[in-house]
Protein backbone atom coordinates (compact mmCIF):
# COMPACT_ATOMS: atom_id res chain seq x y z
CA UNK A 1 0.00 0.00 0.00
CA UNK A 2 1.69 2.90 -1.05
CA UNK A 3 1.89 5.63 1.92
CA UNK A 4 1.24 9.22 -0.61
CA UNK A 5 -1.59 7.57 -2.31
CA UNK A 6 -4.28 9.13 -0.65
CA UNK A 7 -2.97 12.59 -0.61
CA UNK A 8 -5.41 14.05 -2.43
CA UNK A 9 -6.29 18.19 -1.57
CA UNK A 10 -8.62 19.67 -4.42
CA UNK A 11 -12.05 20.34 -3.16
CA UNK A 12 -11.90 23.04 -1.24
CA UNK A 13 -15.46 22.63 0.52
CA UNK A 14 -14.65 18.81 1.65
CA UNK A 15 -11.52 20.54 3.20
CA UNK A 16 -12.87 22.67 5.05
CA UNK A 17 -15.38 20.14 6.96
CA UNK A 18 -12.33 18.30 7.52
CA UNK A 19 -9.61 19.95 8.60
CA UNK A 20 -10.35 23.82 7.68
CA UNK A 21 -12.37 24.38 10.97
CA UNK A 22 -9.31 23.75 12.52
CA UNK A 23 -6.84 25.01 10.77
CA UNK A 24 -8.33 28.51 11.10
CA UNK A 25 -8.08 28.16 14.68
CA UNK A 26 -4.35 27.63 14.72
CA UNK A 27 -3.60 30.29 11.87
CA UNK A 28 -5.22 32.94 14.12
CA UNK A 29 -3.24 31.79 17.08
CA UNK A 30 -0.15 31.75 14.78
CA UNK A 31 -0.50 34.82 13.68
CA UNK A 32 -0.66 36.49 17.17
CA UNK A 33 2.45 34.98 17.78
CA UNK A 34 4.31 36.54 15.16
CA UNK A 35 3.02 40.22 15.94
CA UNK A 36 4.17 41.50 12.66
CA UNK A 37 3.64 45.48 11.59
CA UNK A 38 1.63 46.75 9.88
CA UNK A 39 2.34 47.61 5.85
CA UNK A 40 4.51 44.54 5.10
CA UNK A 41 4.43 42.19 2.47
CA UNK A 42 3.61 38.58 3.13
CA UNK A 43 4.57 35.47 0.93
CA UNK A 44 2.35 32.42 2.35
CA UNK A 45 2.73 29.20 0.55
CA UNK A 46 0.69 26.22 0.39
CA UNK A 47 -1.45 28.35 0.99
CA UNK A 48 -4.43 25.70 0.17
CA UNK A 49 -8.23 27.16 0.20
CA UNK A 50 -6.82 30.95 1.63
CA UNK A 51 -7.42 30.57 5.44
CA UNK A 52 -3.79 32.21 6.60
CA UNK A 53 -3.79 34.86 3.35
CA UNK A 54 -7.39 35.85 4.33
CA UNK A 55 -6.42 36.28 7.97
CA UNK A 56 -2.93 38.39 7.51
CA UNK A 57 -5.30 40.43 4.82
CA UNK A 58 -7.69 41.17 7.40
CA UNK A 59 -5.98 41.42 10.89
CA UNK A 60 -1.98 42.08 9.81
CA UNK A 61 -2.96 45.39 7.16
CA UNK A 62 0.00 44.41 5.18
CA UNK A 63 1.00 46.23 2.31
CA UNK A 64 0.63 43.51 -0.03
CA UNK A 65 -0.51 39.20 -0.02
CA UNK A 66 0.43 36.45 -2.20
CA UNK A 67 -0.96 33.18 -1.56
CA UNK A 68 0.49 29.94 -3.78
CA UNK A 69 -0.45 26.30 -3.87
CA UNK A 70 0.24 23.78 -6.28
CA UNK A 71 -3.72 22.78 -5.88
CA UNK A 72 -5.40 24.92 -8.70
CA UNK A 73 -8.62 23.98 -6.89
CA UNK A 74 -7.54 25.22 -4.21
CA UNK A 75 -6.31 28.60 -5.57
CA UNK A 76 -9.67 29.37 -7.12
CA UNK A 77 -11.36 28.85 -3.75
CA UNK A 78 -9.22 30.89 -2.08
CA UNK A 79 -9.43 33.88 -4.74
CA UNK A 80 -13.54 33.58 -4.90
CA UNK A 81 -13.46 33.63 -1.42
CA UNK A 82 -11.45 36.68 -0.92
CA UNK A 83 -12.48 38.47 -4.13
CA UNK A 84 -14.36 41.49 -2.20
CA UNK A 85 -12.33 41.53 0.74
CA UNK A 86 -10.71 44.96 1.55
CA UNK A 87 -6.70 44.41 0.40
CA UNK A 88 -7.35 41.04 -1.13
CA UNK A 89 -5.04 38.93 -1.30
CA UNK A 90 -3.33 37.48 -4.61
CA UNK A 91 -3.40 34.02 -5.39
CA UNK A 92 -1.44 31.84 -8.00
CA UNK A 93 -0.79 28.28 -8.51
CA UNK A 94 2.97 27.65 -7.90
CA UNK A 95 5.18 24.58 -6.68
CA UNK A 96 6.78 25.57 -3.04
CA UNK A 97 10.27 23.83 -4.57
CA UNK A 98 10.37 26.84 -7.25
CA UNK A 99 8.62 29.85 -6.18
CA UNK A 100 8.02 32.29 -8.89
CA UNK A 101 9.11 35.12 -6.74
CA UNK A 102 12.41 37.10 -7.24
CA UNK A 103 14.79 37.16 -4.04
CA UNK A 104 14.25 39.34 -1.15
CA UNK A 105 11.16 40.97 -2.58
CA UNK A 106 8.86 39.67 1.01
CA UNK A 107 9.33 41.15 4.43
CA UNK A 108 7.80 37.50 5.47
CA UNK A 109 6.99 34.29 4.05
CA UNK A 110 4.87 31.56 5.89
CA UNK A 111 3.49 28.06 5.41
CA UNK A 112 0.60 26.62 7.17
CA UNK A 113 0.44 22.99 7.62
CA UNK A 114 2.16 22.04 4.19
CA UNK A 115 5.31 21.54 4.44
CA UNK A 116 5.16 17.68 5.58
CA UNK A 117 3.36 17.09 2.50
CA UNK A 118 6.48 18.85 0.41
CA UNK A 119 8.47 16.07 -1.51
CA UNK A 120 11.98 18.00 -0.51
CA UNK A 121 10.92 19.94 2.85
CA UNK A 122 14.40 21.44 2.75
CA UNK A 123 14.13 22.82 -0.61
CA UNK A 124 11.09 24.28 0.48
CA UNK A 125 12.11 26.26 3.79
CA UNK A 126 15.18 27.23 1.13
CA UNK A 127 12.62 28.64 -0.90
CA UNK A 128 10.86 30.52 1.45
CA UNK A 129 14.28 31.70 3.24
CA UNK A 130 15.42 33.39 -0.63
CA UNK A 131 12.03 34.80 -0.85
CA UNK A 132 12.44 37.36 1.92
CA UNK A 133 14.90 40.68 2.23
CA UNK A 134 18.06 39.97 4.99
CA UNK A 135 15.87 40.72 8.15
CA UNK A 136 13.03 38.97 6.69
CA UNK A 137 11.05 36.46 8.81
CA UNK A 138 10.03 32.72 7.57
CA UNK A 139 7.73 30.82 10.01
CA UNK A 140 5.63 27.96 9.76
CA UNK A 141 3.55 25.50 11.51
CA UNK A 142 2.21 21.66 11.26
CA UNK A 143 0.17 19.37 12.73
CA UNK A 144 1.53 17.32 15.49
CA UNK A 145 0.49 14.25 13.47
CA UNK A 146 1.21 11.55 16.40
CA UNK A 147 -0.67 11.43 20.00
CA UNK A 148 -1.04 15.67 19.79
CA UNK A 149 -3.09 15.29 16.61
CA UNK A 150 -6.18 13.86 18.81
CA UNK A 151 -8.64 12.69 15.90
CA UNK A 152 -6.48 11.41 13.50
CA UNK A 153 -4.43 9.11 16.26
CA UNK A 154 -7.97 7.95 17.14
CA UNK A 155 -8.40 7.13 13.40
CA UNK A 156 -5.50 5.69 12.91
CA UNK A 157 -5.57 3.34 15.91
CA UNK A 158 -8.95 2.28 15.29
CA UNK A 159 -7.54 2.03 10.94
CA UNK A 160 -5.13 -0.55 12.39
CA UNK A 161 -6.97 -2.74 14.71
CA UNK A 162 -9.67 -3.21 11.96
CA UNK A 163 -6.62 -3.52 8.92
CA UNK A 164 -3.70 -4.10 9.86
CA UNK A 165 -1.98 -2.76 6.88
CA UNK A 166 -3.28 0.96 7.46
CA UNK A 167 -0.51 1.30 10.01
CA UNK A 168 1.99 2.29 7.31
CA UNK A 169 -0.77 5.49 6.35
CA UNK A 170 -0.43 6.91 9.76
CA UNK A 171 0.65 10.64 9.21
CA UNK A 172 2.44 10.09 12.87
CA UNK A 173 4.79 7.35 11.45
CA UNK A 174 4.51 9.05 7.42
CA UNK A 175 5.96 12.55 8.92
CA UNK A 176 8.47 12.15 11.81
CA UNK A 177 9.90 16.10 10.78
CA UNK A 178 6.73 16.89 12.42
CA UNK A 179 8.29 17.58 16.02
CA UNK A 180 10.61 20.42 17.45
CA UNK A 181 13.88 19.43 16.83
CA UNK A 182 13.77 18.23 12.55
CA UNK A 183 11.82 21.90 12.60
CA UNK A 184 14.94 23.90 14.18
CA UNK A 185 16.78 21.93 12.06
CA UNK A 186 15.39 22.27 8.27
CA UNK A 187 15.41 26.47 9.78
CA UNK A 188 18.87 26.47 10.58
CA UNK A 189 20.06 24.42 7.61
CA UNK A 190 18.45 26.77 5.65
CA UNK A 191 21.03 29.37 6.86
CA UNK A 192 18.22 30.94 9.56
CA UNK A 193 18.84 32.86 12.62
CA UNK A 194 17.16 33.42 15.74
CA UNK A 195 15.73 30.09 14.93
CA UNK A 196 12.93 28.84 17.75
CA UNK A 197 9.71 26.66 17.93
CA UNK A 198 6.96 26.55 19.94
CA UNK A 199 3.63 24.59 20.77
CA UNK A 200 0.23 25.71 19.22
CA UNK A 201 -2.40 23.43 21.17
CA UNK A 202 -6.12 24.04 19.83
CA UNK A 203 -9.67 22.54 21.04
CA UNK A 204 -11.38 20.48 18.13
CA UNK A 205 -14.45 19.39 19.85
CA UNK A 206 -17.54 17.70 17.46
CA UNK A 207 -21.01 18.05 18.03
CA UNK A 208 -21.51 14.62 17.62
CA UNK A 209 -20.03 11.51 16.25
CA UNK A 210 -21.92 12.02 12.78
CA UNK A 211 -19.96 15.56 12.49
CA UNK A 212 -16.53 13.70 13.11
CA UNK A 213 -17.16 10.61 10.93
CA UNK A 214 -18.58 12.41 8.04
CA UNK A 215 -15.87 14.52 6.85
CA UNK A 216 -13.68 11.19 6.50
CA UNK A 217 -16.24 10.10 4.01
CA UNK A 218 -15.20 13.01 1.22
CA UNK A 219 -11.86 11.49 0.64
CA UNK A 220 -9.83 14.90 1.08
CA UNK A 221 -6.51 13.95 2.21
CA UNK A 222 -4.86 10.48 3.65
CA UNK A 223 -7.38 9.42 6.14
CA UNK A 224 -10.36 10.34 3.67
CA UNK A 225 -9.32 8.48 0.77
CA UNK A 226 -8.21 5.51 2.93
CA UNK A 227 -11.71 5.87 4.16
CA UNK A 228 -12.72 5.83 0.47
CA UNK A 229 -10.52 2.99 -0.62
CA UNK A 230 -12.62 0.56 1.59
CA UNK A 231 -15.29 -2.08 0.50
CA UNK A 232 -18.69 -0.59 2.78
CA UNK A 233 -18.30 -3.45 5.57
CA UNK A 234 -14.60 -2.45 5.96
CA UNK A 235 -15.54 0.92 5.99
CA UNK A 236 -18.39 0.03 8.53
CA UNK A 237 -15.98 -1.93 11.03
CA UNK A 238 -13.75 0.92 10.83
CA UNK A 239 -17.03 3.51 11.87
CA UNK A 240 -17.83 1.44 14.63
CA UNK A 241 -14.17 0.76 16.13
CA UNK A 242 -13.51 4.66 15.99
CA UNK A 243 -16.82 6.02 17.57
CA UNK A 244 -15.69 3.07 20.36
CA UNK A 245 -12.39 4.84 21.10
CA UNK A 246 -13.41 8.54 21.07
CA UNK A 247 -14.24 10.48 24.29
CA UNK A 248 -18.26 11.45 24.12
CA UNK A 249 -19.37 14.05 26.16
CA UNK A 250 -23.12 13.89 28.42
CA UNK A 251 -24.19 16.22 25.69
CA UNK A 252 -23.23 14.05 22.49
CA UNK A 253 -20.37 16.39 21.66
CA UNK A 254 -16.54 14.71 21.07
CA UNK A 255 -13.62 17.22 22.39
CA UNK A 256 -10.80 16.69 21.55
CA UNK A 257 -7.10 18.82 21.22
CA UNK A 258 -5.26 19.19 18.44
CA UNK A 259 -1.26 19.87 18.23
CA UNK A 260 0.65 22.24 16.24
CA UNK A 261 4.05 23.28 15.92
CA UNK A 262 4.99 26.20 15.25
CA UNK A 263 9.04 27.52 13.67
CA UNK A 264 10.37 30.76 12.85
CA UNK A 265 13.25 32.23 12.06
CA UNK A 266 15.41 35.20 10.52
CA UNK A 267 17.15 35.60 7.16
CA UNK A 268 20.06 36.93 8.17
Amino acid sequence: MAEGRFDVWASAAAYERYMGRWSRVVAREFLTRLDRPRGLRWLDVGCGTGVLSALVASRCHPREVVGCDRSEGFVGAAARATATASGAPRFVVADALALPVRDGVFDVAVSGLTLNFVPEPALAVRELARAVRPGGLVAAYVWEYGTGMGLLHHFWTAAADTDPAAAALDEGRRFPDCRPEPLHRLWTDAGLTDVSTAPIEVPTVFADFADLWEPFLAGQGPAPGYVASLAPAARDRLRTALRAAVPTAPDGSVPLTALAWAVRGVRP
